[in-house]
């Protein structure tokens, strides 16, 4: 029996996957997984036999990965699953940067009470809320993960000539690019040449206010930017800065700060990207697959913290290892089991960064003190036995 604990609500398409053999709830007492939103677990203390967690969305700063790391936890997100959500409000922001909108309601709001002046009105005062039009117009999409391939497809199917830039830009991904998008070779290229620019990369140390006086100054005067990726990506003091000087034309984010609240020509969105129902079933329902897949079989997909490892089960038993990245560890782990008499009928093992992780279908039942000798080994952090 597994316990899943919520703590926050979670869309039932994904809490239903969990069939026999699970307790879910937001009450479950020493969870062996955790599935999250968006509360912070930095100050949580995990229990000894916490296996797993799983947020049901992309970002991860609510979660301490190099303490779930330390203590060999496994921290999953579900890239993709909420892409299709935020594509569409970018390409609301695309148009709402341009064509003031957003003001222009208000202002129509001012003339409640005029009577038949109002049709005289709207014709007198419109001309203040004019905006360009964005076909013909150079997008820059930086980050070509899940949603800015989705942003830049869209970009140019509305008529747009759009830049991508993405020096990690995977094969799995570049497939799904159109191939109008130009390849944008360095980010001044994309700074110099784009009329939009829309950021989606996460945010890392080598990323934070990666949109700064120094970046802004390289764009072209009235550029309008838009960040629906994090807020810490760019600097608000240098957006506020460029927008005073009219470098910036329109700033959307869905990130406000208090600096950016009030401010002309700025659109700020109360972090909407991902409030779909769609999305949160989505994200629900991956989340849900990720850990189940986990604890009943050991394969790792789409982990923040441990490399991607997954084979189908060939064995009477599969041992799950999660370890320091050092040399030898694996001939100790053979070594252990050679003397127990346990034959290894399949193994993958793989490493990112610090960690590595190991997986081992056996030939017969592992004994306790055969697992617990490969916990005790100093490089082990966790040793897992699933019974076939």
């Amino acid at each position: 029996m597994y316990r899943i604990k919520c703590l926050n609500k979670i869309s039932p398409a994904g809490t239903g996957r969990f069939g026999e053999g699970y307790t879910v709830g937001d009450a479950v007492k020493e969870p062996d997984a955790v599935l999250v939103r968006s509360a912070s677990l930095h100050e949580m203390e995990f229990p000894k036999n916490l296996l797993a967690i799983a947020r049901a969305g992309a970002g991860v700063n609510n979660i301490p990965l190099d303490k779930c790391s330390a203590q060999g936890i496994a921290v999953f997100n579900t890239p993709g699953a909420n892409a299709n959500a935020v594509k569409e409000l970018v390409v609301a922001a695309l148009l709402l940067t341009s064509r003031r909108i957003v003001p222009a309601v208000e202002w129509a709001k001012t003339l409640k009470g005029r009577g038949d002046e109002v049709g005289k009105l709207v014709e007198k005062g419109k001309s203040q809320f004019a905006g360009p039009e964005i076909r013909g117009k150079t997008l820059g999409v930086i980050g070509l993960g899940a949603i800015g391939i989705l942003v830049a497809n869209a970009a140019h199917s509305l008529g747009m000539d759009v830049y991508g830039y993405d020096p990690y830009l995977s094969v799995d991904a570049a497939w799904g690019l159109s191939r109008a998008i130009r390849h944008a070779r360095s980010l001044d290229e994309i700074y110099g040449n784009s009329d939009y620019i829309t950021i989606h990369v996460p945010l890392l140390p080598d990323t934070k206010h990666m949109i700064c006086a120094e970046s802004i100054a390289k764009m072209k005067d009235g550029v309008r930017l838009l960040n629906f990726a994090r807020g810490g990506l760019a600097d608000s003091a240098a957006v506020l800065g460029g927008l005073k000087s009219g470098k910036i034309a329109r700033y959307a984010t869905d990130f406000p700060d208090d600096s950016l609240l009030g401010v002309e020509n700025v659109l700020a969105v109360p972090h909407l990207g991902a409030s779909t129902p769609e999305s949160e079933d989505n994200c629900a329902r991956m989340a849900a697959d990720e850990l189940m897949e986990y604890l009943e079989n050991g394969n790792v997909r789409h982990s923040v913290n441990m490399p991607a490892v997954s084979m189908p089960r060939n064995g009477d038993t599969r041992i799950c290892l999660f370890h320091r990245n050092v040399p030898n560890t694996i001939s100790k782990l053979s070594g252990i089991l050679a003397v127990a008499g346990i034959n290894i009928e399949n193994m993958q093992s793989k490493a990112r960064k610090d960690y590595a992780y190991t997986i081992l279908d056996v030939t017969g039942a592992v004994a306790g003190s055969t697992a617990e000798n490969l916990e005790n080994l100093p490089e082990i952090i966790r040793a897992r036995v699933i019974a076939g």
